[in-house]
């Protein structure tokens, strides 16, 4: 017991030390995920600003304060209550005689740093589309999800609005992912984080942007503004569920895109029941009931 309990502490611990470090600028830039967020988020925040695709959105669009606190919430105040527990499991399985690598089905070791970054990008972003497939299928899920459908203006803050559940739900996945790969991550693995939060927050902007023939491969404003679209293609319990990568979508016939004015209510039937305030939309789908329509 005594072992599980250094080790909880010890992740607990490192983790909050490291994102003090952090904030301080005690660390490598390219591990500095606390200021890479503040980076990413200006910049994006600031292209919205310049070229807006809704040109009467405020400034400060509806929730926008609510969801600026959601993206340090989620990626570091949870991340750091969290670590813990995760270390917990990993101890746990290691007892069992599991390890990061007993489900390795390829070795990336060897290979060009280049070919691990992709095949990592490549992997987590279908395991991550697969994830957020059942989100919305399973109304189990839904209820948790309905909070980052619950936004009712898109910018680029609401990429990060999301009931702390989901990082319960998708955590075990994307580590399945990582254990396929020999259970590393690449040495350079902060490019492709970087990359999927510039992408996650471009796909929420007030921007117009298909990425051009790329579209086919590439997830964008306007085809994401359709997954938060109020209403849904008859018999459809979602579109448009791409990550990083639309090319899921349209190779499993996902893809929603009926034009591009940017002027779609998004939503979801009975949206208004969620909680208006953070603590009541991070309790929410614990006591009620909430069915998908």
């Amino acid at each position: 017991m005594e072992y599980y309990i250094e080790g909880f502490l010890n992740a607990l611990l490192g983790t909050v030390n490291y994102t003090w470090k952090s904030i301080l600028f005690q660390v490598s830039w390219y591990h500095n995920y606390f200021w890479g967020l503040i980076l990413i988020s200006v910049v994006v925040w600031g292209l919205e600003l310049l070229f807006p695709w809704r040109k009467n959105q405020a400034v400060f669009r509806k929730d926008f304060w609510l969801d600026a606190f959601y993206m340090f919430f989620n990626f570091f105040v949870f991340a750091i209550v969290i670590s813990g527990f995760y270390k917990l499991i990993a101890l746990f399985f290691n007892d069992l005689g599991i390890s990061a690598t007993s489900l390795a089905i390829i070795n990336t070791a060897n290979w060009p740093m280049w070919l691990q970054l992709l095949v990592f990008f490549i992997i987590l972003d279908f395991v991550q589309w697969f994830t957020h497939l059942l989100l919305h299928k399973y109304p189990v899920l839904w209820k948790y999800h309905q909070i980052h459908h619950s936004v009712k203006e898109m910018g680029f803050a609401a990429h990060l609005r999301y009931h702390w559940m989901e990082n319960i739900f998708y955590k075990p996945l994307k580590t399945l992912g990582v254990m396929l790969l020999g259970g590393f991550e690449p040495e350079q693995a902060y490019i492709v984080h970087f990359i999927a939060i510039t992408i996650g927050h471009l796909n929420h902007a007030n921007l117009k942007i298909t990425w051009g023939p790329l579209k086919y491969i590439f997830n964008n404003p306007v085809m994401h503004l359709y997954h938060h679209a109020y209403t849904l293609p008859k018999g459809s319990f979602g579109v448009n569920f791409g990550i990083s990568l639309s090319v899921w979508d349209y190779l499993f016939k996902t893809n929603y895109i009926p034009e591009d004015s940017g002027t779609v209510e998004i939503g979801f039937p009975g949206d208004e029941k969620i909680p208006k305030d953070f603590l009541g939309q991070v309790s929410y789908g614990f006591k009620t009931e909430n069915k998908k329509s």
